[in-house]
This record gives C-alpha cells, sequence and structure tokens, in this order.
C-alpha cells in the first residue's frame, strides 16, 4: 500500500458525466433517508396502527424501538455491502440497497395493523425496520466511494458534498409531504390512512432512482483495479484484520465521524426531540421550523465541501465540533426561553424535592426504550423529566418511602398514585406549565412562523445548529473516502462511519433523555453530544491525518 500526493487540483466547470454521477448518486440517496426518516416523523401514527390498547407507555417503547432498530442494524449493513462493493462494484452494489430499501418501505404502507393480524403487525413492520437499517448501512459508503472516485483531484470535497445534504435533505422532504398532507386533510383522515400515503409515494422515487442509477457505469478506480486484477479477496479480513488497517477504521470513528455524528443529531434530531419532547410544542409547528432552518442551511454542506478543498478535511471537522461542544447550552437555553418561557422559569422558581431510599434508585438509561420500570423511585422520576421538571433528588433513610416537596410543601401521594401524577400536579400549580398552555410557541399557519418574531428567533436559533451539522458532515465524506485504500475503500469507510451515526448519532435521543431523567435537569442531556465531540477533538488533533493532498489513482 502506498500513499501519493495528488497533482494540480482541475478547474473548470463539471463535466455533463460528472454532474450526471452526481444527480444520479445524490438522488437515490436521498430517496433511502426519505424512507428512513418517515418512521421517526410518523411515529405515532404507527404506534397506534401496530401496538393495542391506549398503554401510551406501551406504544412509546414500541416507537422508540423500531426507531433504534433501524440505527442498531446500520453497521452490519455496512459488513455485508460493503464486503459485496469491493467485491463485485459500486454500482451495483448499492443499486440492491436502494431496492431493499424501497421495498421495505412500500410494505409499511400497505402493512394490515394489530386490528387486522394481531402481533404480525408489529413483528412485521419491525422486519422493515431492519432491512432498511441494512440497506441504508450500505448505500452511503457506496454513493460517497462512488461520487469520490469520479470527482477530479482537489475537488474531492465539493463533488461529495453533494452528497452530504441528502440526508438534510431526506429528512425535509419527509417533512414537507408529511406537512402539506395533515394540512391538507383532517386530522382524523391522516391518522386512518393519510399517514400510509408518504410510504407508498416512495414507490415512485424508487423507480425513479432505479432508472437513473442504471444509466451510469462502474467507477473508474475499481474498473482500473478490476481489469489490472488487484481487487481484495477478502476485504473484511483486510479492512479490519490487520491493525494497520484496522487502526485508521478506530481513528476514523474516534477522530472523525462520532463526533459528527452526534453534532449532527443534535442539530436536527434532538433538536426536534427537545422542541416536542421537553418544550412541548406542537409537532406541526416544531416540524415547520426545524425544515425553515434545514432550507436555510443545506446549501453551507456546499460551502464547507469546497472549503475543505482549499484548508483541509480536519480543521473544518474539528473547528465544527469546539464551537458546537462550547455553545450548545446557551444556544439550548435561548430556544427554551423563546419557546416556552413560562417553563424556563418554573424551572427557576418551582423547586421540586424527591426523597426515596437510594437502594430503591437505579439507573434510568434505556437506549433502545424496552426497560420496564416498576420502582417507584425510578418510574417518578421518569414522569418528571417526561415532563420536563426539574427535580433534586435527595437520600432517605434507609428502607423510607418515596417522599417529595414543592417549594418547601410536602405533596400527598395516594396509594393509587403509581406515576407520580400527584407531584406533577402539584408542580403545575405552583408554575409549571401544563401541555398546551398559551404561553408555548404556536403558529398555525406557514406564514405566521414566518412572520412572528419567536418563530424566527427560533428558526434563527436552529439554522445556527444546522450550520454547525454542515462544517462536520459536508468534508467527511471526502475524508473518509482518502483515508482508506481503493481496494477496501467501500468496506473501511462503511463500518466506522455507520457505527459513528447509527450508534452515536442515532442514540442520542434516549440516551439524553435517560442523562435528564436521572439528573432532574432538561439540559443534562447536551452533555452526552457535548463528551463525544470532545473526545473526537482530541483523538482527531492528535492521530487523524490530512487527506485532502492524497491520490486516489495511485492508491491500491
Amino acid at each position: 500500500m502506498s500513499v501519493t500526493t495528488a497533482p494540480a487540483a482541475a478547474s473548470g466547470p463539471m463535466t455533463k458525466e460528472e454532474r450526471k454521477v452526481i444527480i444520479a448518486s445524490s438522488a437515490g440517496t436521498v430517496f433511502e433517508w426519505y424512507d428512513f426518516y418517515l418512521a421517526g416523523s410518523l411515529a405515532a401514527n404507527i404506534a397506534a396502527t401496530f401496538v393495542p390498547g391506549t398503554n401510551d407507555t406501551a406504544k412509546f417503547i414500541f416507537v422508540l424501538f423500531g426507531f433504534a432498530a433501524g440505527f442498531a442494524v446500520r453497521p452490519f449493513g455496512a459488513l455485508v455491502f460493503g464486503r459485496l462493493g469491493d467485491l463485485i462494484g459500486r454500482k451495483y452494489t448499492f443499486l440492491v440497497t436502494m431496492v431493499i430499501m424501497g421495498i421495505s418501505t412500500f410494505l409499511v404502507g400497505i402493512l394490515p395493523g394489530f386490528d387486522s393480524i394481531g402481533y404480525l403487525a408489529p413483528t412485521a413492520f419491525i422486519i422493515c425496520r431492519l432491512l432498511q437499517g441494512l440497506a441504508l448501512g450500505g448505500e452511503y459508503g457506496g454513493a460517497a466511494t462512488y461520487v469520490a472516485e469520479h470527482a477530479p483531484h482537489g475537488r474531492r470535497g465539493f463533488y461529495t458534498s453533494w452528497i452530504q445534504t441528502t440526508a438534510t435533505v431526506g429528512l425535509f422532504l419527509s417533512l414537507l409531504v408529511i406537512l402539506t398532507l395533515r394540512l391538507s386533510m383532517t386530522p382524523e383522515a391522516f391518522a386512518a390512512y393519510g399517514w400510509r400515503i408518504p410510504f407508498l409515494l416512495s414507490i415512485i422515487l424508487l423507480g425513479f432512482s432505479i432508472w437513473i442509477r442504471l444509466q451510469l457505469s462502474e467507477s473508474p478506480a475499481f474498473q482500473r483495479m478490476k481489469e489490472e486484477g488487484t481487487r481484495s479477496k477478502a476485504p473484511l479480513k483486510e479492512a479490519f484484520g490487520t491493525w494497520s488497517n484496522a487502526k485508521i477504521a478506530l481513528v476514523a470513528l474516534l477522530g472523525g465521524t462520532a463526533g459528527q455524528a452526534v453534532v449532527w443529531y443534535t442539530g436536527q434530531f434532538y433538536a426536534l426531540f427537545f422542541l416536542t419532547q421537553t418544550l412541548k410544542v406542537d409537532g406541526t409547528t416544531a416540524n415547520l421550523l426545524i425544515a425553515f432552518s434545514l432550507l436555510i442551511g443545506t446549501p453551507f454542506f456546499i460551502f464547507f465541501g469546497w472549503l475543505s478543498d482549499k484548508v483541509g478535511r480536519k480543521p473544518i471537522l474539528l473547528l465544527g465540533c469546539f464551537i458546537a461542544a462550547a455553545t450548545y447550552f446557551p444556544l439550548f437555553t435561548m430556544i427554551a426561553t423563546t419557546a416556552n418561557p413560562k417553563l424556563i422559569a418554573a424551572t427557576e422558581n418551582v423547586k421540586i424535592v424527591v426523597s426515596a431510599d437510594p437502594a430503591t434508585c437505579g439507573t434510568l438509561f434505556d437506549p433502545v426504550g424496552v426497560r420496564v420500570f416498576t420502582r417507584p423511585c425510578d418510574v417518578y422520576r421518569r414522569t418528571l423529566a417526561t415532563n420536563s421538571m426539574h427535580y433534586e433528588l435527595v437520600p432517605g433513610p434507609a428502607g423510607s418511602a418515596l417522599s417529595a416537596t414543592v417549594n418547601g410543601t410536602a405533596v400527598t401521594i395516594p396509594d393509587t398514585d403509581k406515576t407520580g401524577a400527584s407531584i406533577v400536579a402539584a408542580a403545575q400549580a405552583a408554575g409549571y406549565p401544563k401541555a398546551g398552555d398559551a404561553s408555548i410557541l404556536k403558529q398555525p399557519t406557514i406564514g405566521g412562523v414566518l412572520t412572528d418574531g419567536r418563530s424566527l428567533k427560533v428558526i434563527g436559533l436552529l439554522f445556527i445548529l444546522v450550520l454547525y451539522v454542515t462544517m462536520v458532515y459536508g468534508p467527511i465524506a471526502a475524508l473518509l473516502v482518502e483515508l482508506f485504500p481503493t481496494r477496501i475503500r467501500y468496506t473501511g469507510m462503511s463500518l466506522p462511519y455507520h457505527i459513528g451515526n447509527g450508534w452515536f448519532g442515532g442514540f442520542l435521543p434516549p440516551t439524553a433523555f435517560a442523562i435528564v431523567a436521572a439528573t432532574g435537569n432538561i439540559f443534562a442531556g447536551l452533555w452526552y453530544p457535548i463528551v463525544v465531540a470532545c473526545v473526537t477533538i482530541v483523538v482527531g488533533l492528535l492521530f487523524l491525518p490530512e487527506t485532502k493532498n492524497r491520490n486516489l489513482d495511485d492508491w491500491h
């Protein structure tokens, strides 16, 4: 294996063939992300259809598990399809992943509900989510590798940055379709059948994506390697079975994709989670706010990809992690103060103290949402966290029953209260807002969101979070492609990318919520992305090489 310096950067506009490569790769990847995000955006409707009864906790657990399942299997998809991509080629592998994703998504749209086929309904949905996660695990590496191997020297960051827009565009597209349907039909109609329409529409996108990708030829780097007979015969073993290559993957994960992932998921997913679950902003308003911030911020993926060709991948990535870690607390505090001022006032003025025997209080960590909490200390703390209430947990005498005070006044907890509702009611009487409180940001129309001062401020703050996302995500594809030699590139780059984004990033919302529930502070969940981003800064500074001048043509 040898690494050579690339010749002078190419100049001039894109050729017709290069534009076709980028459009075809990006269109297919947008489609896959659109499919993947639908399950998260329509979680409440999916749970109502596939989970029996009225138990909100069971429905919430199903939603978390279904969403987490897709993220959990992404690294395995990276191994399976990354190996195929290095053995048989980039083009055909990401055609296969796209077909799997499209069919799985379409099936969700036609799956009968629990009332029709019983427990086969939620089981079939989870299987579809697993297939989607596997397919997505193989898609990104193929698209990024394919575009990078077509890109001229000195412009790989710019060319691959178009791929980097696809996750955000896919999320934006899914939100746009859902909002259009919600605003064009009654809530009852949307709940009955309207939520299925975005899944069914994916079959049209699948047909278009297959058509455009079939027009592509194999990447020149892979084709040349195939003709020379230098392809790897065992990509997995070569990529991860030898320390020299495994070390690159480890550095790529801890010094690159882990920090990139938490910044990305904080700026998009956790921001939406924080608005809806913590600040109690209604889903339509929150989705509109996120959509507008994404619309404004998406072009910066291209800008930072282009800039990485000039100044390097590493400084932009690590600077994005640093600025994000340094400013998350003030930014989220401003978002909260603007969107739900009464809640923030209550966190400062209403003092909730919970006392319990420490032996009866356990960890609330539940990354995939399948744990069932039964002890009052755990159940009550989760209830307070779900209602966005700050509290202090103090150790009580051994064997003592759980008790609580609100502003120094003892709360009477009847034997029939199994969830802590009495503590919530006392806190609300002292100043905490109830769901739907008039002080919570709510705009009924798109025009209202655009012209209201509070909404504009929140959009501006969300745009800053998206800007951080573009800094860390714009250059990452080029960096990962350049870290690994051609013969194991698809395999080598896919695994650290999907461990970083599927695990470090994908489990961010439930992990952050567990931290919030355990500490009693609605902002404490931000410590998770901050700590991971700081680890990436340190590892990246010490071990991550700068790769922008590497010559992919001579690196087999």
